[in-house]
C-alpha cells in the first residue's frame, strides 16, 4: 500500500504532512516511513513460510543507524561491502552471525574485524581473496566461512551500470571454472565452505532472470556434491525492482514463491539480500523551489536540492516522480527542468515535468528511500541532509542537517614557515 496521501491540497506520509515537516527542519531533507519499510521487510519473511532462510537486507542502499536498528528488530540479518557497513550494522544491533560480507575488494583490515566479530559468511569473489582469507584465518587460528560468489553470466536487462552478472562484469568468478576454485578451498585449513553466491543485477523487474540463475547455480552445487563438496546455503542475492515510474516489478510473494517452487525439496538454507526493494518507495527527498528561470524555450526550477543530496539521475538517468508538496491554485502550470545549484551541467533531478510552481514552494521527489542519502556527498561544500522517520503521526530526526563546521572537521592548515 501506499504511505504518501493527497488531503486538503497537501502531501501526507503516513499522518504526517510534509509541510510541517519542511517548515520545523528545512529542506533539503529526507523522509521516511516506518511503517512502510516494516511491510517490505516482513513481506520477505512472511512469504519464506516454512523454507528455511535468512534475510540479509543490504545495507548499501541505506545505511542509515535507525533504519538498520528498525531492521534488525524484525529479524533481519545484513548484506555488508565493507568495514564500515560492519561497524554500522553492529551498531544498530544487529547480530554478526547474521552478516554476510559481499564485495570484491576487502582489505586486510576489514576480513580481521570480519572474522574477529564472527560474521555468518564471507562471499569471496576471487581467488585472490581466498588465499588472503585462508592467510588471515590462519594467523588468527579462526575458521572462515565462507561462500563463492559465481558469475551465471545471466542478463538482467537492466542499466549497465547495475548489471553484474555477465562475463565482463568485476564481479565474481566464472560459474564455468568455479568448480576448481570450490576443490581448492576444501583443502585449505582455515577455510569452511558454507555455500553458493550469486547476484546478477538490480532494479531487475521479470522473475526469469532470477529464476534462470538459480537453475544454474543448483546444476553447480550438483556438480559440488558430486566432487564431495556439501552445500549448506544458496545465496541468491537482491535486485528485485521496484516502482519509479510505470515499471511492474513482481510482488515480493510472487517473487518468492517461484523461487521456493524452483529449489524444490532441496534441503538449502535461502539467502536473499534485498536493499532497494525495502526502502526505495518509503523515502521522499523534500526541496524547496529557490529560483524559477526562462532560457528561451526552456523553462528551469531551481531547487536547494542537488546532485550531491541525488545522485541516481545524473549518475545513470534515473527518473524520480515528482511533484508538489502543497497544491498552488494561483501558478499557472508548465514544463520545467528541475536543477540543483551545484556547478555541474549533470545536475538536475529530473526533466520536462509538468508543474504548477512558484518561488518558495516545496517539492517532494518520489522513491528516494534507496541510493539517495546513501551515494549523497558534500560536492561543492554543500552540507548533507537531515533525515527524518515518521512512526504514525510523530517525526523523528535521525540524522541532524550537517553544519559547515561539520564539513571542516579533521582538516587543518599548513603552519606558518619558520
Amino acid at each position: 500500500m501506499s504511505h504518501f496521501s493527497r488531503r486538503d491540497g497537501q502531501l501526507y506520509i503516513d499522518n504526517v504532512a510534509l509541510a510541517s515537516l519542511a517548515a520545523e527542519h528545512g529542506t533539503p531533507a529526507y523522509v521516511y516511513s516506518k511503517t512502510a519499510i516494516s511491510e517490505q521487510f516482513l513481506a520477505y519473511q512472511n512469504a519464506m513460510g516454512e523454507q528455511n532462510h535468512l534475510i540479509c537486507y543490504a545495507v548499501k542502499a541505506n545505511c542509515s543507524l535507525a533504519i538498520l536498528n528498525l531492521l534488525a528488530k524484525l529479524g533481519a540479518g545484513f548484506d555488508i561491502v565493507s568495514g564500515g557497513e560492519l561497524e554500522r550494522v553492529l551498531a544498530a544491533g544487529g547480530q554478526a552471525q547474521k552478516i554476510v560480507f559481499s564485495g570484491v575488494g576487502k582489505s586486510h583490515e576489514e576480513i580481521t574485524l570480519a572474522l574477529q566479530t564472527g560474521i555468518h559468511c564471507f562471499n569471496i569473489e576471487s581467488l585472490a581473496e581466498l588465499e588472503r582469507i585462508q592467510q588471515i584465518a590462519q594467523s588468527l587460528d579462526i575458521i572462515a566461512p565462507i561462500s563463492i560468489r559465481v558469475n551465471p553470466d545471466v542478463d538482467a536487462g537492466t542499466h549497465p551500470y547495475i548489471s553484474t552478472g555477465l562475463k565482463e562484469n568485476k564481479f565474481g568468478i566464472d560459474i564455468d571454472s568455479v568448480l576448481a576454485v570450490y576443490q581448492h578451498a576444501s583443502s585449505l585449513s582455515h577455510v569452511m565452505i558454507k555455500g553458493v553466491d550469486c547476484h546478477i543485477g538490480s532494479q531487475l523487474t521479470e522473475v526469469a532472470p532470477f529464476i534462470d540463475a538459480m537453475d544454474r547455480v543448483l546444476l553447480l552445487i550438483d556438480r559440488l556434491a558430486e566432487a564431495g563438496i556439501s552445500i549448506e546455503h544458496l545465496d541468491l542475492g537482491g535486485g528485485l525492482g521496484v516502482r519509479y515510474q510505470d515499471e511492474q516489478p513482481p510482488a515480493i510473494g510472487d517473487y518468492i514463491r517461484a523461487i521456493r517452487q524452483g529449489l524444490g525439496t532441496r534441503d538449502l538454507c535461502l539467502i536473499l539480500e534485498p536493499g532497494r526493494s525495502i526502502v526505495a518507495n518509503a523515502g521522499v527527498l523534500l526541496s524547496k523551489v529557490e529560483y524559477l528561470k526562462a532560457a528561451g524555450d526552456k523553462r528551469f526550477a531551481i531547487v536547494d536540492a542537488a546532485m550531491n543530496d541525488m545522485l541516481r539521475p545524473a549518475l545513470y538517468q534515473a527518473w524520480l516522480d515528482i511533484e508538489t508538496v502543497s497544491d498552488n491554485t494561483q501558478a499557472s502550470t508548465d514544463v520545467y527542468d528541475i536543477v540543483g545549484p551545484v556547478c555541474e551541467t549533470g545536475d538536475f533531478l529530473g526533466k520536462q515535468r509538468s508543474l504548477a510552481i512558484d518561488e518558495g514552494d516545496l517539492l517532494c521527489i518520489h522513491s528516494a528511500g534507496a541510493y539517495g542519502m546513501a551515494m549523497s556527498s558534500n560536492y561543492n561544500s554543500r552540507p548533507r541532509a537531515v533525515e527524518i522517520m515518521v512512526d504514525n503521526n510523530v517525526a523523528h530526526v535521525i540524522r541532524a542537517r550537517e553544519t559547515k563546521a561539520d564539513l571542516m572537521r579533521g582538516e587543518s592548515l599548513l603552519p606558518d614557515p619558520r
